[in-house]
């Protein structure tokens, strides 16, 4: 698609002259504008670039700089002046402006302006573009759950995503630590900041120190030159170390004195370095126990431990397996272009009754593996490892409204409840879309709503 650029000049020699040059020799889309105020009310229909004279009947060239960088400061504008003055020239730069140029215009030069502004633009609106993405990704709304427990984790973390506090994340490995830190993150106060992640149990010991705090050159054999750290890449943003209770002794106590006196030194450094940083730490140690054994410092602990957070494991969450197991099988049809209606009941009961040590990470690649080896369009016990399918009990009696019949029945309203719930705190309350993509009328949505006593202002 042709960019589209806007010419707003008063005089129409100039405007044509313009219009020749963008439109007919570059190829791009063009409008024109006799004056700021008429170029102003189309802005909303996003040009890529505006070449706006200074000298303007009503609203100057400057102060309708100033309007366009109030919505949106990344629009590149060129201006343009037939006086030539370099105040004018330095003030339309210090507003914003991409560049400036005298009348008569350097056509050669203007062409590579062009080229350079709109090229700039396309590459800060598609960071824009993958922040955002980030940011829809680590929603709330986006962590699959229909578990009071984790409802519980998350009116733990809305408690935390707009102050300085230290979190500590701990659970089993593969319960989702770093996607709860990243939700804390992205949907606080720092995120347009960076996130950092740092695991401290997959990088060497000898290694370690510089990979958090950085090294000045020469420090070490093999410190060719300076090396910024963890720390300083984080900036005012959030660093999270995973598995901090792999930490050495020695480290710790580095760590201690950056989170009391917000400053470090790089390895063979003597420059104090200033940190505004968020430390998020997770761990699936049981850290008190590390401290009580002499392996884990005590004030570490305490200061990491500010405001500890849960992560209860998959098998302490079991009406959480069906929603992912679904969820899963979604995600890789799209990705391997595959169409897998499901599992079967069978297998789902097996799905249902294993207690997945290894938690979501595994359930994860189990799902992929079971999708890309099957030829079928419904996935069934042969196509479980053999380790799940191992897991099958006998001696279950059918009964009727349940989805699975053992010592831990599941009560087939309870699903339907938990399903109704998720659904409208996905949509924010939204019946008609929470119909849809429940795929039941809105009657029964409300029927429901009443038997199950789900107030919808819960949601708004």
């Amino acid at each position: 698609m042709s960019k589209l650029i806007y010419i707003v000049d008063d005089e129409q020699s100039i405007s044509k002259l313009l219009s020749f040059w963008v439109k007919d020799k570059w190829g791009y889309n063009v409008e024109l504008f006799p004056n700021s105020e008429s170029m102003l009310r189309k802005i909303n229909s996003k040009p890529d670039l505006i070449l706006l004279d200074i000298m303007l009947p009503g609203l100057d060239g400057i102060e309708t700089l100033k309007r366009i960088k109030q919505i949106d400061e990344n629009l590149p504008v060129i201006m343009l002046s037939a006086q030539g003055r370099i105040d004018v020239a330095v003030d339309s730069l210090r507003f914003g402006a991409y560049d400036y140029f005298s009348k008569p215009i350097d056509q050669q030069k203007l062409e590579l302006a062009i080229k350079n502004a709109i090229r700039n633009y396309d590459l800060v609106k598609e960071l824009q573009n993958l922040k955002e993405n980030v940011k829809k990704e680590y929603s709330f709304d986006n962590i699959i759950t229909a578990d009071g427990k984790m409802q519980d984790v998350f009116k733990l973390v809305s408690k935390v995503l707009d102050n300085e506090i230290s979190v500590l994340i701990y659970g089993e490995s593969g319960t989702g630590k770093e996607l709860i830190a990243r939700a804390i993150h992205y949907n606080g106060k720092r995120k347009d900041k960076p996130f950092v992640v740092v695991n401290c149990a997959s990088i060497p010991r000898e290694l370690l120190e510089s990979e958090l705090f950085g090294h000045e050159r020469g420090s070490f054999t093999g410190a060719h030159q300076r090396k910024l750290g963890k720390f300083e890449v984080a900036k005012d943003g959030t660093i999270f170390l995973d598995e901090v209770g792999e930490l050495e002794m020695l480290l710790q106590a580095k760590l201690l004195r950056v989170i009391q006196q917000k400053e470090f030194e790089r390895v063979g450094g003597t420059e104090l370095i200033k940190t505004g940083v968020r430390i998020i730490s997770a761990t699936n140690r049981d850290l008190k126990h590390a401290v009580e054994d002499k392996q884990f410092r005590e004030d570490l602990y305490y200061r990491l431990n500010s405001f500890p957070i849960f992560i209860p494991p998959l098998r302490q969450r079991r009406s959480d397996i069906l929603v992912l197991t679904e969820h899963f099988v979604d995600e890789f049809n799209k990705k391997l272009g595959k169409n897998i209606k499901g599992f079967s009941k069978k297998a789902l009961k097996l799905i249902y009754e294993y207690d997945w040590p290894g938690n979501i990470r595994e359930m994860e690649n189990t799902i992929e593996r079971c999708i890309i080896i099957t030829d079928k369009d419904m996935l069934d016990v042969d196509d479980l490892p053999q380790h799940i399918r191992a897991a099958d009990k006998s001696g279950y009696i059918d009964q009727p409204g349940t989805i699975f019949t053992d010592e831990t029945i599941v009560p087939f309203e309870k699903i339907k409840e938990e399903a109704i719930r998720h659904a409208l705190k996905v949509t924010k309350g939204n019946i008609v879309e929470a119909a849809k993509r429940l795929q039941l009328g809105r009657a029964t949505i409300y029927r429901l709503m009443e038997k199950y006593s789900i107030e919808n202002r819960t949601y708004e």
